[in-house]
This record gives C-alpha cells, structure tokens and sequence, in this order.
C-alpha cells in the first residue's frame, strides 16, 4: 500500500508540474482560434473606395472588435461568446484583411480609420465602445485624435505609437511567426482574392515602416478614457513603449496582462475579458 501510496504521489506531483510548466509558458503558444457564435446580422458594407465585412451579435450597448494586421473579425470568438450576452457586438475585416476589399490606395491608418468611422454610419451607430488589438488598437487611439465623437472608451491592448514601439526581434519570434502562418492560411480561405496574401503583407508593409508617428503632443489632446493593455511577455511590442503612452495620454489607464504575449485574447480570454468588463465599468 505504501508503494501504491507513493506511486500516486508520484503520478500527481507530476501532473501538478506539467500543468503549473503550461501556466507559466501560455505566452508562448498560439492557441487555436475559437469557433464564431451565428451572427445575429452579417454583410458587406461599401466604406469609402472597399467593401467591408462585419458581423453584428446581441443586443445591447456597443462594443466595437477590431483585430490585428493580417488577422480577422475571426480572432474574436471568445470576446463575442461573452460579450454577446449582453451588448450589441460589432466586428469587422479591416481594409484588405478576411473577407473584406482593398484598393491601390496606400495603406495607412487614417485610412483605415476613416473606414469604422464610415461603417459605424452605415450601421448607425454614433458612440461604441472600441477593443482593438495591434493594429486594432492603433486605429481605435487614432480615432480617439481624429473622432472623438464616435467613442465611449477606448480599450487598445498591444498597440504602439511610433515605429520604435516595436521590438527590433518580432520577426524572429517562433510564436509570431507561427501567427503570420496561421493568418496567411486563413486569408486563403476568406479573401476575395486568394492568391494574393504576399501582394497584400507587401502593401500593407509599407505603412508598418513609417506609421504611426504621433508625437506627445498628440497624444496629450486625447480626451476619450483610453485603456492600454499589454501582456507581460508581448512579443512584438516594447513594454515601456506601452508605459510611456500611458503616461502621454491623459487618464489613460495601463493593465499588464499576466503570462500572456501579442496574443492575450486567445491565451487567457477569461482574464481578457475581465479586463474589458473592469474598464468600461471604470475600475
């Protein structure tokens, strides 16, 4: 009995390890992406010189979903699975991204702004609550600038505000890399056009070199409440980058993300949408 005692322990002791090891290192995976709840509605709205996919879940108030560069609305299905029970969910393919169109139109974010801008018209919707991630996150600060008007808070996880924002090492970065794959395979089956997912990184690339580039000062003129999230193991974005936002946007609230990484959203969508709920509550 004594052995058997001592092999259970054993067999425990080790289990408790492994799953403490996993713990630890969820930063350095990349979770599959969840599946996506039946939309409420779903269609193609013309924005600007593209057509525009979005998808609408719930009933409620606002909340605006906006992903990362080369990604999809797709990378959104634990957020929308929560949040849908009760508020009026909106996501969306960014300019050129998932199902949605892209012109010769250089790439930048402004633009792309000036994209959810036009699409929060067409669904007439005058304030949300914006979650971007990445680029996401970019485009949701950029609104804050460009039109307040539209926002109730901003929450940007991993976003940065000039080039050097981003770590010179991201594209060595085997979790990062394992995402460009992912999303490169998923553009094959949702684009509109295919084969053309290395004509699309090489477009968008060239805002990526120069943008965004926003200084204090401009920064300092935000008035909407803003959220900066960031994981404590992001891969692509520096973490004092994120600070020095913090201290730059007025009222801005910074919330480091435990044992997560550039992907938070898929590795720890408890404590993702946690920080979404306590930040529109003002805590």
């Amino acid at each position: 009995m004594r052995r058997i005692a001592a092999g259970i322990l054993i067999f425990f002791s080790a289990v408790l390890m492994a799953v403490n090891a996993y713990s630890a290192e969820r930063w350095a995976t990349l979770p599959a992406f969840p599946p996506m709840p039946a939309a409420r509605t779903s269609g193609m709205a013309t924005v600007n010189d593209i057509t525009m996919y979005y998808a609408e879940y719930g009933e409620g108030e606002p909340i605006l979903f906006i992903h990362g560069g080369l990604g999809s609305a797709d990378v959104w299905g634990y957020q929308v699975a929560e949040f849908a029970r009760d508020h009026r969910v909106i996501v969306a393919d960014s300019r050129g991204h998932g199902r949605s169109t892209r012109s010769g139109q250089p790439f930048g974010y402004d633009l792309m702004t000036s994209d959810y801008v036009a699409l929060l018209d067409y669904l007439k919707l005058d304030k949300v609550t914006l979650v971007g991630w990445s680029d996401g996150g970019i485009i949701g600060i950029d609104m804050a600038m460009k039109n307040p008007e539209k926002l109730k808070h901003v929450i940007a996880h991993a976003a940065n505000v000039t080039t050097d924002g981003v770590k010179p090492d991201v594209m060595t970065n085997k979790t990062f890399n394992e995402y460009i794959s992912v999303a490169g395979e998923a553009y094959k089956k949702l684009s509109p056009t295919p084969n053309e997912y290395e004509a699309f990184v090489k477009q968008i690339s060239g805002m990526w070199e120069s943008q965004p580039a926003w200084t204090a000062d401009d920064l300092g003129k935000i008035k909407v409440p803003v959220t900066l999230a960031i994981g404590d193991h992001d891969e692509a974005v520096k973490l004092d980058h994120t600070e020095m936002m913090a201290k730059q946007i007025p009222g801005a609230k910074l919330v480091i993300l435990k044992d997560t990484s550039h992907f938070a959203m898929l590795q720890d969508p408890d404590g993702y949408n946690a920080m979404i709920r306590e930040a529109i509550a003002g805590k």
